[in-house]
């Protein structure tokens, strides 16, 4: 884990272990690391092309026999939608999580199909876990 910021809230590594476990129950060697929205901004724009702080990154580096790889999340974004989208923000960062990890194992949602299935075993994860659909409460 890395901190590049300071905040009360963010998620210790037992949840973060947690997370990642259901995600990933197979060995796994991974960075998450926690940003301000600056940087968040400058990986997205060098990375993906896209000028703005996005809520989670993921940088897949293997995925077999052990799952290795860089998960950044700007801590901001991640706090502005759980309030933007009536969630707790511990929920949505283990939304976002388990989303980054499936990202590492190669499940995109380029289309709807992709995106039906990556989301149906978002939720699966999830309720396991114990927190709620994260897309029933989604806003338009």
């Amino acid at each position: 884990m890395q901190y590049a910021l300071q905040d009360a809230g963010l998620p210790d590594r037992a949840q973060l272990r947690r997370w990642i476990r259901a995600a990933e129950p197979g060995a796994a060697q991974l960075t998450v690391r926690f940003v301000e929205s600056a940087e968040g901004r400058a990986l997205n724009a060098e990375y993906r092309g896209k000028d703005y702080a996005t809520n989670v990154l993921s940088f897949p580096y293997e995925a077999e026999p052990v799952l290795l790889g860089d998960l950044v999340l700007c801590w901001s974004v991640v706090q502005e939608e759980a309030a933007a989208q009536e969630k707790t923000v511990e929920a949505h960062c283990a939304h976002l999580i388990v989303h980054g990890v499936l990202h590492l194992q190669g499940w995109e949602h380029e289309d709807d199909a992709e995106a039906e299935e990556m989301e149906a075993e978002e939720r699966t994860i999830l309720a396991v876990l114990g927190y709620p659909d994260p897309y029933s409460n989604e806003k338009d």
